[in-house]
């Protein structure tokens, strides 16, 4: 076992950057990449049902989960920027002392969600955008998701704290066994069991109990770096401080998206629910992208907290530039193929050819967001990795409430859908300058300061 702790930290120590970013980053996009089944395949099935209705009640209720991670996303992201420096520090009881408190503050919010979201379900479903033709639907799919909210966030944490001590592979395991158990569960629950738009929804609550199960035995099992205890169960104040103040701006940044997701989807209906649909397809296939630029963010992420920890910051600028040319290539590749295939890939989800017509268009625009984000995504993870979510927060503030809802709103206004849709890639053209600068800044800042 000391032979692969060994070698989990000379990687993040040790390995040339861009191989270092490859070597974590493309596990996780792997299983990531298996993730994308998760939404598409919910989409696939309830599309051959031919209602677009149910088809835009899905993407209606997408925010429900967001928000759900969001707020897993609050302990995973603290424990998990605590976990690299304490490993950068050489602070290993402190590491298993910060993963022990993150399972149980994950399974108590977790509750919480559950049992807000259940009293306000009305409510929440009218303010996700849902109408006459799509309230029913939207209704059973979110209380479903809610009920498994400890399932989803559990999953969701445990993954982050696993790439937190380097061990990807483990990590993606779970998000792989997970995604398996969906796309079984969904044509037996909603054709086999006529459950419909609820078997979609037990699908993929099921599939998360399984990948939160999966992560959980390697834990169990001894097959970890890190040890959870139930003496480390009752958290120091030191601890609970250092997962809030990074954990809190990272759960805002997500409301604060989801919101903005929230506000598209609404003016979005007023173009027609079937235009929901189509959007809702469009990001779907868009995921795909997303989770490239993610999982190389991920993978970046422990690296810049244990090398913040142990003060390597010309390390830490060699991986910024490496992984800003490794995620903007390869977003660059999948823009293209997207941008070529697009009536195809929307084509596979509804025969619906307004549908088809909007999503095709929806997508040949969004795709422009790809060569940028990822660098944005990327410098947010490294400033919560640092232990410096201000800066992380900052970004988002600026980009979801500056520029990305006022512009919503005035393209929307003066060019009707097409100026909407447009409202995102300009937005991350000029994050992505502002959000690198920024970072490049602070971590020169910091090496300044040491010498």
């Amino acid at each position: 076992m000391e032979q692969t702790d060994d070698k989990r930290i000379r990687l993040l120590r040790d390995e040339v950057p861009a191989i270092a970013i490859i070597r974590l980053g493309v596990p996780l996009i792997a299983g990531m990449f298996i993730m994308v089944l998760y939404n598409l395949v919910d989409t696939y099935f309830i599309g051959l049902m031919k209602d677009d209705y149910q088809l835009a009640a899905v993407n209606l209720a997408y925010p429900v989960m967001m928000i759900s991670i969001a707020i897993s996303n609050m302990v995973g992201t603290g424990a998990s920027s605590l976990i690299a420096r304490s490993l950068g520090e050489g602070s290993r009881e402190k590491a298993d002392h910060t993963v022990t408190v993150g399972m149980g503050l994950t399974v108590v919010s977790s509750l919480i969600v559950t049992a807000l979201g259940m009293l306000l379900l009305p409510q929440i479903v009218r303010g996700l955008g849902a109408r006459d033709n799509t309230f029913g639907y939207t209704m059973q799919y979110v209380q479903i998701i809610l009920l498994g909210s400890v399932f989803t966030m559990g999953s969701y944490t445990l993954g982050q704290l696993l790439r937190s001590e380097g061990s990807v592979k483990q990590s993606i395991a779970g998000m792989i066994a997970g995604t398996v158990t969906n796309i079984v569960l969904d044509p037996v629950l909603i054709f086999t069991c006529g459950l419909r738009i609820r078997g979609a929804a037990i699908a993929t609550i099921l599939g998360n109990l399984v990948s939160m199960l999966i992560s959980l035995s390697f834990y169990l099992r001894g097959k970890t770096l890190l040890k959870p205890q139930m003496q480390y169960l009752r958290p120091t104040g030191e601890i609970l401080r250092e997962i809030f103040w990074v954990g809190i701006p990272a759960t805002l940044e997500t409301l604060l998206t989801s919101g903005a997701y929230i506000v598209n989807n609404n003016l979005a209906v007023a173009y027609g629910e079937l235009t929901v649909a189509a959007m809702g397809i469009a990001q779907k296939i868009l995921s795909l992208g997303n989770y490239v630029y993610q999982g190389f963010a991920a993978g970046t992420q422990p690296i810049m907290g244990y090398n913040f920890g142990a003060k390597q910051f010309d390390r830490m600028l060699k991986v910024l530039r490496s992984g800003v040319l490794i995620v903007s290539g390869t977003e660059g590749c999948i823009m293209l193929l997207c941008g070529i295939f697009a009536p195809l890939l929307i084509g596979m989800f509804t025969q619906e050819p307004e549908t088809v017509a909007i999503g095709t268009k929806v997508l040949r625009t969004m795709i422009w967001i790809l060569p940028f984000v990822g660098s944005i995504s990327m410098s947010r993870m490294s400033f919560q990795a640092m232990g410096k979510p201000q800066f992380a927060f900052t970004i988002t503030l600026v980009r979801q409430l500056i520029l990305y809802v006022p512009l919503l709103l005035v393209l929307d206004h003066v060019f009707g859908f097409s100026g909407m849709i447009w409202a995102q890639p300009v937005t991350e053209m000029i994050m992505m300058a502002a959000s690198v600068t920024l970072l490049y800044t602070v971590i020169r800042s910091e090496a300044g300061r040491l010498s």
